[in-house]
């Protein structure tokens, strides 16, 4: 989720957003809200259960996606999508990864696309597919704490590490 997101960033997430849950079992019981496009959630990985993953939601159920050339497409028009971050100008093909060039699918109900800010460098569903509903904790919405953990733990420095600028950063 780089740059929106850095190494060392703690943030909080709204686990009541789209619905109330069960405690324990996370069973979705009253449903209130649906994610939207530009929402950054927190969900159980499809790939493993026991792994919480980080990304923006990019469409919605029923929204057909189409990757041309790094060019996100939604519904077949292009999506300008201000968060998107390019590390590489190499541009490659469906044949050999699903990066740059993607779909089209349409998104099934009850589910979500959701792709990394840092596109260039992202695990996401454009590799292992779509997010199901009842696998999203929560929104991501405010970043409490920030640090650089690049330094070591016992320097003098550490204190130096932290980001003062990002605390308390709303998560657009």
């Amino acid at each position: 989720m780089l740059p929106t997101l850095q190494i060392g960033d703690h943030l909080l997430v709204n686990k009541f957003i789209y619905g109330l849950r069960m405690p324990l079992t996370g069973k979705l019981l009253i449903p209130w809200k649906s994610p939207v496009r530009g929402d950054v959630v927190v969900f159980r990985f499809p790939k493993d259960r026991n792994i919480d993953y980080i990304k923006r939601v990019v469409a919605v159920a029923g929204d057909k996606i189409e990757i041309v050339n790094k060019h996100l497409m939604i519904n077949d028009a292009e999506v300008v999508d201000l968060h998107a971050h390019f590390t590489s100008e190499t541009e490659l093909s469906a044949t050999v990864s699903p990066r740059d060039n993607y779909g089209p699918v349409t998104v099934p109900s009850g589910n979500i696309f959701v792709m990394g800010d840092n596109r260039d460098n992202s695990y996401d569903s454009r590799f292992w597919g779509f997010v199901e509903h009842s696998d999203i904790l929560g929104k991501a919405f405010i970043l409490y704490w920030s640090w650089d953990i690049e330094t070591p733990l016992l320097s003098l420095t550490r204190l130096m590490s932290i980001r003062w600028s990002r605390i308390g950063d709303v998560i657009q």
